[in-house]
Protein backbone atom coordinates (compact mmCIF):
# COMPACT_ATOMS: atom_id res chain seq x y z
CA UNK A 1 0.00 0.00 0.00
CA UNK A 2 2.56 2.14 1.11
CA UNK A 3 4.42 1.64 -2.72
CA UNK A 4 1.14 2.89 -4.62
CA UNK A 5 1.32 6.00 -2.27
CA UNK A 6 4.46 6.56 -3.81
CA UNK A 7 3.31 6.25 -7.22
CA UNK A 8 2.10 9.09 -9.36
CA UNK A 9 0.92 8.61 -13.55
CA UNK A 10 1.85 11.12 -15.59
CA UNK A 11 0.19 13.29 -18.87
CA UNK A 12 2.07 10.78 -20.96
CA UNK A 13 0.46 7.86 -19.53
CA UNK A 14 -2.99 9.36 -18.90
CA UNK A 15 -2.28 10.40 -22.95
CA UNK A 16 -1.91 6.72 -23.93
CA UNK A 17 -3.96 4.94 -21.32
CA UNK A 18 -7.04 7.68 -23.28
CA UNK A 19 -5.66 6.54 -26.34
CA UNK A 20 -6.25 3.10 -25.75
CA UNK A 21 -9.68 3.53 -24.29
CA UNK A 22 -10.59 5.66 -27.67
CA UNK A 23 -9.13 2.61 -29.98
CA UNK A 24 -11.33 0.15 -28.01
CA UNK A 25 -14.54 1.64 -28.30
CA UNK A 26 -13.63 2.26 -32.12
CA UNK A 27 -13.20 -1.65 -32.19
CA UNK A 28 -15.72 -2.08 -31.27
CA UNK A 29 -17.75 -0.90 -34.35
CA UNK A 30 -15.01 -2.05 -36.69
CA UNK A 31 -13.63 -5.27 -35.79
CA UNK A 32 -10.69 -4.75 -37.80
CA UNK A 33 -8.83 -2.54 -35.24
CA UNK A 34 -9.18 -4.70 -32.39
CA UNK A 35 -6.14 -6.65 -33.14
CA UNK A 36 -4.09 -3.70 -33.69
CA UNK A 37 -5.25 -2.18 -30.26
CA UNK A 38 -4.60 -5.40 -28.35
CA UNK A 39 -0.89 -4.83 -29.62
CA UNK A 40 -1.11 -1.24 -28.95
CA UNK A 41 -2.36 -2.31 -25.33
CA UNK A 42 0.31 -4.83 -24.19
CA UNK A 43 3.13 -2.30 -25.88
CA UNK A 44 1.88 0.58 -23.10
CA UNK A 45 1.59 -2.34 -20.48
CA UNK A 46 4.75 -3.69 -21.37
CA UNK A 47 6.60 0.47 -20.82
CA UNK A 48 4.20 0.79 -17.60
CA UNK A 49 6.22 -2.49 -15.74
CA UNK A 50 9.61 -1.35 -17.26
CA UNK A 51 8.89 1.89 -16.43
CA UNK A 52 7.66 0.69 -13.02
CA UNK A 53 10.65 -1.60 -12.22
CA UNK A 54 13.32 1.37 -12.78
CA UNK A 55 11.70 3.46 -10.65
CA UNK A 56 11.35 0.66 -7.32
CA UNK A 57 13.96 -2.20 -8.33
CA UNK A 58 17.02 -0.05 -7.19
CA UNK A 59 17.68 -0.13 -3.24
CA UNK A 60 19.36 3.25 -2.59
CA UNK A 61 17.25 6.28 -4.61
CA UNK A 62 17.63 9.39 -3.91
CA UNK A 63 19.18 11.54 -0.81
CA UNK A 64 17.95 15.27 0.04
CA UNK A 65 19.61 18.09 2.26
CA UNK A 66 18.34 21.67 3.43
CA UNK A 67 20.95 23.92 4.81
CA UNK A 68 20.32 27.04 6.21
CA UNK A 69 20.93 29.65 9.31
CA UNK A 70 18.83 28.55 12.83
CA UNK A 71 18.32 32.16 12.62
CA UNK A 72 16.39 33.93 10.18
CA UNK A 73 16.71 38.00 10.02
CA UNK A 74 13.08 39.42 10.37
CA UNK A 75 11.90 41.85 7.05
CA UNK A 76 15.65 40.65 5.45
CA UNK A 77 16.50 37.98 2.55
CA UNK A 78 17.58 34.73 4.22
CA UNK A 79 19.25 31.93 1.81
CA UNK A 80 18.50 28.58 2.14
CA UNK A 81 20.26 25.41 0.35
CA UNK A 82 19.04 22.53 -1.08
CA UNK A 83 20.99 19.97 -2.16
CA UNK A 84 19.81 17.09 -4.14
CA UNK A 85 21.56 13.50 -5.78
CA UNK A 86 20.56 10.42 -7.21
CA UNK A 87 21.31 7.15 -7.33
CA UNK A 88 19.15 5.73 -9.72
CA UNK A 89 21.25 3.73 -12.52
CA UNK A 90 19.83 5.85 -15.62
CA UNK A 91 19.20 10.11 -15.82
CA UNK A 92 16.22 10.82 -14.61
CA UNK A 93 13.92 14.10 -14.47
CA UNK A 94 13.46 15.34 -10.74
CA UNK A 95 10.79 17.83 -9.49
CA UNK A 96 11.77 19.03 -6.42
CA UNK A 97 9.50 20.82 -4.05
CA UNK A 98 10.52 22.03 -0.75
CA UNK A 99 7.70 22.49 2.15
CA UNK A 100 8.07 26.06 2.96
CA UNK A 101 6.72 27.68 6.28
CA UNK A 102 3.02 28.12 6.09
CA UNK A 103 4.04 31.88 6.88
CA UNK A 104 5.03 32.65 3.05
CA UNK A 105 2.33 30.97 1.46
CA UNK A 106 4.13 30.20 -0.88
CA UNK A 107 2.33 27.53 -3.02
CA UNK A 108 4.70 26.70 -6.43
CA UNK A 109 8.25 26.29 -5.26
CA UNK A 110 9.47 23.84 -7.64
CA UNK A 111 12.87 23.16 -9.22
CA UNK A 112 13.45 20.71 -12.18
CA UNK A 113 16.03 19.17 -13.68
CA UNK A 114 17.95 16.12 -15.21
CA UNK A 115 19.94 14.13 -13.19
CA UNK A 116 22.54 11.37 -13.93
CA UNK A 117 23.70 8.60 -11.44
CA UNK A 118 25.39 10.14 -8.91
CA UNK A 119 25.00 13.73 -9.88
CA UNK A 120 24.46 16.22 -7.18
CA UNK A 121 22.01 18.66 -7.62
CA UNK A 122 22.92 22.05 -5.55
CA UNK A 123 20.61 25.42 -5.96
CA UNK A 124 19.99 28.48 -3.49
CA UNK A 125 16.57 30.55 -2.66
CA UNK A 126 15.76 33.62 -0.84
CA UNK A 127 13.09 34.13 1.85
CA UNK A 128 11.90 37.37 3.42
CA UNK A 129 9.67 37.14 6.65
CA UNK A 130 7.87 39.73 7.76
CA UNK A 131 6.74 37.98 11.56
CA UNK A 132 8.60 36.65 14.43
CA UNK A 133 8.34 33.57 15.32
CA UNK A 134 8.80 30.15 14.75
CA UNK A 135 8.82 28.44 10.95
CA UNK A 136 8.44 25.21 10.44
CA UNK A 137 10.25 23.64 7.20
CA UNK A 138 8.54 20.06 5.98
CA UNK A 139 10.29 17.45 4.07
CA UNK A 140 11.86 17.81 0.42
CA UNK A 141 9.78 15.96 -2.17
CA UNK A 142 11.67 14.96 -4.95
CA UNK A 143 9.65 13.20 -7.91
CA UNK A 144 11.75 10.88 -9.81
CA UNK A 145 10.59 10.43 -13.72
CA UNK A 146 12.56 7.78 -16.07
CA UNK A 147 13.23 8.98 -19.66
CA UNK A 148 9.93 6.88 -20.48
CA UNK A 149 7.81 9.32 -18.38
CA UNK A 150 5.13 7.47 -17.97
CA UNK A 151 5.08 7.07 -13.87
CA UNK A 152 6.81 9.10 -11.19
CA UNK A 153 8.10 7.99 -8.01
CA UNK A 154 7.84 10.32 -4.75
CA UNK A 155 10.34 10.81 -2.17
CA UNK A 156 10.28 12.28 0.92
CA UNK A 157 13.56 13.39 1.72
CA UNK A 158 15.39 15.04 4.74
CA UNK A 159 13.91 16.06 8.45
CA UNK A 160 11.66 18.51 8.84
CA UNK A 161 13.19 21.47 10.35
CA UNK A 162 11.83 24.50 12.76
CA UNK A 163 13.63 27.65 12.36
CA UNK A 164 13.23 30.75 14.63
CA UNK A 165 13.04 34.72 13.03
CA UNK A 166 14.50 37.32 15.08
CA UNK A 167 14.35 41.03 15.01
CA UNK A 168 16.84 41.99 12.04
CA UNK A 169 20.26 41.75 13.04
CA UNK A 170 21.55 41.86 9.49
CA UNK A 171 20.64 45.15 9.35
CA UNK A 172 22.08 45.56 13.24
CA UNK A 173 25.19 44.21 11.81
CA UNK A 174 25.04 46.16 8.50
CA UNK A 175 24.91 49.87 10.13
CA UNK A 176 27.48 48.44 13.38
CA UNK A 177 30.21 47.77 10.27
CA UNK A 178 29.44 50.98 8.49
CA UNK A 179 30.31 52.82 11.89
CA UNK A 180 33.19 50.65 12.32
CA UNK A 181 34.95 51.80 9.21
CA UNK A 182 33.11 55.34 9.39
CA UNK A 183 30.90 54.86 6.28
CA UNK A 184 27.31 55.58 7.85
CA UNK A 185 27.35 58.98 5.54
CA UNK A 186 27.10 56.73 2.71
CA UNK A 187 24.08 55.35 3.91
CA UNK A 188 22.67 58.97 4.60
CA UNK A 189 23.49 59.48 8.19
CA UNK A 190 25.18 62.99 9.00
CA UNK A 191 28.39 63.68 9.47
CA UNK A 192 27.64 66.28 12.76
CA UNK A 193 30.23 68.80 13.98
CA UNK A 194 30.66 68.53 18.27
CA UNK A 195 29.23 71.71 19.09
CA UNK A 196 28.92 71.60 23.06
CA UNK A 197 30.87 69.92 25.86
CA UNK A 198 29.35 67.82 28.02
CA UNK A 199 32.20 66.52 30.18
CA UNK A 200 32.78 64.83 33.14
CA UNK A 201 35.95 64.88 35.26
CA UNK A 202 38.42 62.17 34.78
CA UNK A 203 41.51 63.13 36.82
CA UNK A 204 44.15 66.03 38.37
CA UNK A 205 47.40 65.95 36.43
CA UNK A 206 50.10 68.05 35.90
CA UNK A 207 50.05 71.46 33.21
CA UNK A 208 52.12 71.10 30.17
CA UNK A 209 52.64 73.19 27.50
CA UNK A 210 49.58 72.96 25.21
CA UNK A 211 47.06 72.29 27.83
CA UNK A 212 44.05 75.01 28.39
CA UNK A 213 45.21 77.37 31.23
CA UNK A 214 41.17 77.56 31.71
CA UNK A 215 41.48 73.79 33.34
CA UNK A 216 43.63 74.83 36.28
CA UNK A 217 42.65 73.32 40.04
CA UNK A 218 44.02 76.49 42.02
CA UNK A 219 43.40 74.64 45.04
CA UNK A 220 45.16 71.61 44.05
CA UNK A 221 47.60 73.93 42.39
CA UNK A 222 48.62 75.56 45.93
CA UNK A 223 48.86 72.17 47.60
CA UNK A 224 51.73 70.76 45.19
CA UNK A 225 53.84 73.82 44.26
CA UNK A 226 53.33 73.70 40.98
CA UNK A 227 50.30 73.95 38.63
CA UNK A 228 47.60 71.51 38.14
CA UNK A 229 44.85 70.79 35.84
CA UNK A 230 41.49 69.36 35.75
CA UNK A 231 41.37 66.35 32.80
CA UNK A 232 38.10 65.71 31.37
CA UNK A 233 36.26 63.04 29.15
CA UNK A 234 33.54 63.25 26.97
CA UNK A 235 30.16 62.15 29.22
CA UNK A 236 29.77 58.30 28.42
CA UNK A 237 27.82 55.45 29.70
CA UNK A 238 24.52 57.92 29.49
CA UNK A 239 21.17 55.68 29.46
CA UNK A 240 19.53 55.03 25.86
CA UNK A 241 15.81 53.67 26.03
CA UNK A 242 13.73 52.86 22.72
CA UNK A 243 10.33 53.17 24.20
CA UNK A 244 7.78 50.77 21.86
CA UNK A 245 3.89 51.42 21.52
CA UNK A 246 2.19 48.08 20.63
CA UNK A 247 -0.78 49.72 20.43
CA UNK A 248 -3.62 49.55 17.72
CA UNK A 249 -2.41 51.85 15.57
CA UNK A 250 1.35 50.50 15.23
CA UNK A 251 -0.54 47.74 13.00
CA UNK A 252 -0.74 49.23 10.11
CA UNK A 253 1.47 47.19 7.49
CA UNK A 254 4.01 48.56 5.05
CA UNK A 255 5.42 46.29 2.41
CA UNK A 256 4.10 43.02 4.45
CA UNK A 257 6.00 44.26 7.75
CA UNK A 258 3.58 45.97 10.50
CA UNK A 259 4.87 49.33 12.23
CA UNK A 260 5.51 47.48 15.24
CA UNK A 261 8.34 45.11 13.57
CA UNK A 262 9.98 47.77 12.04
CA UNK A 263 10.11 49.56 15.42
CA UNK A 264 11.43 46.65 16.75
CA UNK A 265 13.97 46.22 14.11
CA UNK A 266 15.54 49.57 14.49
CA UNK A 267 15.25 49.29 18.28
CA UNK A 268 17.77 46.65 17.70
CA UNK A 269 19.96 49.20 15.22
CA UNK A 270 19.82 52.16 17.81
CA UNK A 271 20.62 50.27 21.02
CA UNK A 272 23.47 48.26 19.48
CA UNK A 273 25.20 51.99 18.29
CA UNK A 274 24.16 53.33 21.29
CA UNK A 275 26.28 50.72 22.89
CA UNK A 276 29.46 50.96 20.84
CA UNK A 277 29.12 54.60 21.40
CA UNK A 278 29.67 54.20 25.32
CA UNK A 279 25.99 54.51 26.52
CA UNK A 280 23.70 52.14 28.28
CA UNK A 281 20.99 50.76 26.28
CA UNK A 282 17.78 49.85 27.63
CA UNK A 283 14.07 48.71 25.77
CA UNK A 284 10.58 50.03 27.20
CA UNK A 285 6.62 47.99 25.71
CA UNK A 286 3.74 49.51 26.51
CA UNK A 287 0.05 49.08 24.56
CA UNK A 288 -2.84 49.67 27.16
CA UNK A 289 -0.91 48.60 30.20
CA UNK A 290 2.88 49.50 30.71
CA UNK A 291 4.43 45.86 29.87
CA UNK A 292 8.11 45.38 30.69
CA UNK A 293 10.90 46.96 30.68
CA UNK A 294 14.68 45.51 30.10
CA UNK A 295 16.72 48.58 31.90
CA UNK A 296 19.69 50.16 30.39
CA UNK A 297 22.96 48.47 30.99
CA UNK A 298 26.20 48.39 28.74
CA UNK A 299 27.26 44.81 30.13
CA UNK A 300 28.79 42.33 27.76
CA UNK A 301 25.56 40.22 27.52
CA UNK A 302 22.94 43.35 27.28
CA UNK A 303 22.81 42.86 23.35
CA UNK A 304 21.93 39.68 23.52
CA UNK A 305 19.21 40.26 26.25
CA UNK A 306 17.83 42.95 23.66
CA UNK A 307 17.60 40.79 21.07
CA UNK A 308 15.78 37.99 22.87
CA UNK A 309 13.70 40.78 24.74
CA UNK A 310 12.81 42.30 21.18
CA UNK A 311 11.79 38.75 19.63
CA UNK A 312 9.35 37.97 22.59
CA UNK A 313 7.28 40.84 22.18
CA UNK A 314 3.66 40.24 21.35
CA UNK A 315 0.76 42.52 21.40
CA UNK A 316 -3.35 42.31 20.84
CA UNK A 317 -2.68 45.84 19.11
CA UNK A 318 -5.09 47.24 21.56
CA UNK A 319 -5.53 51.49 22.89
CA UNK A 320 -2.03 52.95 23.86
CA UNK A 321 -2.32 53.98 27.18
CA UNK A 322 0.58 57.31 27.79
CA UNK A 323 -0.62 57.54 31.50
CA UNK A 324 0.09 53.88 32.46
CA UNK A 325 3.59 54.17 30.18
CA UNK A 326 4.59 58.07 32.02
CA UNK A 327 3.99 55.77 35.33
CA UNK A 328 6.10 53.23 34.65
CA UNK A 329 9.00 55.15 33.52
CA UNK A 330 8.85 57.55 36.59
CA UNK A 331 8.32 54.03 38.91
CA UNK A 332 11.18 52.74 37.14
CA UNK A 333 14.03 54.62 35.54
CA UNK A 334 15.51 57.69 38.14
CA UNK A 335 18.07 58.42 35.96
CA UNK A 336 17.83 60.83 33.24
CA UNK A 337 17.61 59.39 30.17
CA UNK A 338 17.48 59.70 25.95
CA UNK A 339 14.06 58.13 25.44
CA UNK A 340 12.97 57.08 21.73
CA UNK A 341 9.67 56.93 21.45
CA UNK A 342 8.49 54.76 18.72
CA UNK A 343 4.70 55.29 17.71
CA UNK A 344 1.97 57.03 15.70
CA UNK A 345 -0.22 59.88 15.81
CA UNK A 346 -3.08 60.14 13.01
CA UNK A 347 -4.86 63.24 14.41
CA UNK A 348 -4.11 66.26 16.56
CA UNK A 349 -6.88 65.02 18.70
CA UNK A 350 -4.94 61.93 19.14
CA UNK A 351 -2.01 63.67 20.23
CA UNK A 352 -4.12 66.78 22.55
CA UNK A 353 -5.10 63.22 24.54
CA UNK A 354 -1.95 61.97 25.33
CA UNK A 355 0.13 65.13 25.19
CA UNK A 356 0.11 66.35 28.82
CA UNK A 357 1.69 62.53 29.80
CA UNK A 358 4.56 63.08 26.85
CA UNK A 359 5.29 66.96 28.40
CA UNK A 360 5.74 64.97 32.07
CA UNK A 361 8.18 62.25 30.58
CA UNK A 362 9.81 65.26 28.94
CA UNK A 363 10.16 66.95 32.17
CA UNK A 364 12.67 64.67 33.73
CA UNK A 365 13.95 63.05 30.13
CA UNK A 366 15.14 63.80 26.99
CA UNK A 367 11.93 62.92 24.82
CA UNK A 368 11.61 62.07 20.92
CA UNK A 369 8.80 60.99 19.56
CA UNK A 370 9.09 59.05 16.77
CA UNK A 371 6.02 58.93 14.31
CA UNK A 372 5.67 57.33 11.18
CA UNK A 373 4.64 58.56 8.00
CA UNK A 374 1.68 57.65 5.61
CA UNK A 375 3.56 56.88 2.76
CA UNK A 376 0.83 55.86 0.47
CA UNK A 377 -1.26 59.28 1.21
CA UNK A 378 1.84 61.31 0.29
CA UNK A 379 2.44 59.24 -3.31
CA UNK A 380 -1.46 59.66 -3.73
CA UNK A 381 -1.19 63.68 -3.01
CA UNK A 382 0.84 64.05 -5.67
CA UNK A 383 -1.25 62.62 -8.66
CA UNK A 384 -3.11 64.80 -10.94
CA UNK A 385 -6.92 64.63 -9.74
CA UNK A 386 -8.83 63.01 -12.73
CA UNK A 387 -12.46 63.85 -11.79
CA UNK A 388 -14.49 65.47 -8.99
CA UNK A 389 -13.78 62.24 -6.73
CA UNK A 390 -10.03 62.41 -6.58
CA UNK A 391 -10.61 66.46 -6.26
CA UNK A 392 -12.43 65.19 -2.87
CA UNK A 393 -9.98 62.81 -1.94
CA UNK A 394 -6.94 65.10 -2.66
CA UNK A 395 -8.63 67.36 -0.24
CA UNK A 396 -8.60 64.68 2.49
CA UNK A 397 -5.16 63.46 2.09
CA UNK A 398 -3.56 66.68 2.03
CA UNK A 399 -5.80 67.53 5.67
CA UNK A 400 -4.22 64.34 6.76
CA UNK A 401 -0.52 65.47 5.83
CA UNK A 402 -1.11 68.39 7.26
CA UNK A 403 -2.04 67.30 10.57
CA UNK A 404 1.22 65.45 10.63
CA UNK A 405 3.24 68.93 10.03
CA UNK A 406 1.13 70.64 12.70
CA UNK A 407 1.97 66.95 15.23
CA UNK A 408 5.55 67.97 14.50
CA UNK A 409 5.05 71.79 15.16
CA UNK A 410 3.16 70.64 18.54
CA UNK A 411 5.47 68.69 19.83
CA UNK A 412 8.33 71.27 19.19
CA UNK A 413 6.56 73.95 20.65
CA UNK A 414 6.18 72.07 24.03
CA UNK A 415 10.34 71.38 23.82
CA UNK A 416 9.70 67.62 22.81
CA UNK A 417 11.87 66.25 19.92
CA UNK A 418 10.39 64.25 16.79
CA UNK A 419 10.89 62.56 13.77
CA UNK A 420 8.11 62.08 11.10
CA UNK A 421 9.89 59.08 8.79
CA UNK A 422 9.04 56.68 6.37
CA UNK A 423 9.59 52.99 7.46
CA UNK A 424 12.34 52.57 4.60
CA UNK A 425 14.16 55.79 5.95
CA UNK A 426 13.79 54.71 9.74
CA UNK A 427 16.93 53.86 10.81
CA UNK A 428 18.92 56.58 9.21
CA UNK A 429 16.25 59.54 10.63
CA UNK A 430 16.68 57.66 14.05
CA UNK A 431 20.11 57.28 13.97
CA UNK A 432 20.70 60.65 12.71
CA UNK A 433 18.42 62.46 15.49
CA UNK A 434 21.03 60.40 17.88
CA UNK A 435 24.02 62.01 16.73
CA UNK A 436 23.06 65.24 17.03
CA UNK A 437 21.70 64.60 20.49
CA UNK A 438 24.97 63.44 21.42
CA UNK A 439 27.02 66.56 19.41
CA UNK A 440 24.95 69.36 21.17
CA UNK A 441 25.62 67.41 24.72
CA UNK A 442 21.77 67.18 25.71
CA UNK A 443 21.92 63.42 26.92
Amino acid sequence: MQLFKQLYCNQRFFFFSTLVVILYIFAFFWPALLSATHVLFYVFLGLVIVDFLLLYLPRKTMEAERTCAEKFSNSDLNEVSLRVRSFYSQRMLLRIIDELPEQFQIRDFEHKAWCKRGEEIQFKYQLRPVKRGNYHFGHIKVFAQSPLGLLSRRHSLAKPKTIVVYPSFVQMHQYELLAMSHQLQAFGVKKIRRIGHNMEFEQIKNYVNGDDYRKVNWKATARKGGLMINQFQDERSQPVYAVIDKGRLMQMPFDGLSLLDYAINSSLVISNLALKKGDKAGIITFQHTFNAILPASNRDMQMHLILEHLYKQKTAFKESNFGALYAGIKRKVSQRSLMLLYTNFESMSGLKRQLPYLRQINKHHLLVCIIFENTELASFSQQPAENLEHVYTKGVTEQMLYEKRLIAKTLKAHGIYSIITSPQSLNINTINQYFELKSRGLI
